[in-house]
This record gives structure tokens, C-alpha cells and sequence, in this order.
């Protein structure tokens, strides 16, 4: 836990030095229903995840981008997991 809480900072750090905010929250419009996740929410969940290792690697590819690049990362991403997170809710 310890260690995914020094990825978490370390990856906060990296979009503050690209001067974005990490509190910064995507809006997503699914069902006439608006969902809002911050960017930290999206990392935090990743970083949660078995292969958090493969989103470490990603992050720091995409970070390399252009912001327009690292905007559509983080909303890919955010869907990705809103997506699951509905169908899971779905068929429970």
C-alpha cells in the first residue's frame, strides 16, 4: 500500500510539473446521466489495479505528449473505468 501511495504522489508530481492540475475532473454524459471523475481518482483506481505496472508505463509515455495527447488519455481511461464500473453494477 505503502508503495502505491509513492506512485500516487510521484504520478501528481508529474502532472504538476506539466502544469496540470491533478484535482482536475473529466465529465463523462452516459445514460442522460453526468458522471465526474478527477484525474487522482483515475490514477488512485489504476494504481489499485493487478497490473497497476502497465498504467505506470503508459502515464509516463503519454507524459512525453502533447497536452491535447494527455487529455484524451485521461478521458479514455476514465471512461474505460466508469464503463466497467456501470456494466458491474449492470449485472449485479
Amino acid at each position: 500500500m505503502k508503495e502505491k501511495n509513492i506512485m500516487l504522489q510521484a504520478c501528481k508530481q508529474s502532472l504538476l510539473n506539466k502544469n496540470i492540475n491533478p484535482a482536475s475532473s473529466i465529465d463523462y454524459a452516459i445514460n442522460e446521466k453526468v458522471h465526474t471523475m478527477s484525474l487522482e481518482a483515475i490514477i488512485s483506481a489504476y494504481l489499485q489495479a493487478e497490473k497497476h505496472e502497465f498504467f505506470v508505463e503508459l502515464f509516463e509515455k503519454v507524459l512525453k505528449k502533447s497536452d491535447r495527447d494527455i487529455e484524451k488519455f485521461f478521458q479514455q481511461m476514465g471512461q474505460l473505468l466508469l464503463m466497467s464500473s456501470l456494466s458491474t453494477k449492470d449485472i449485479s
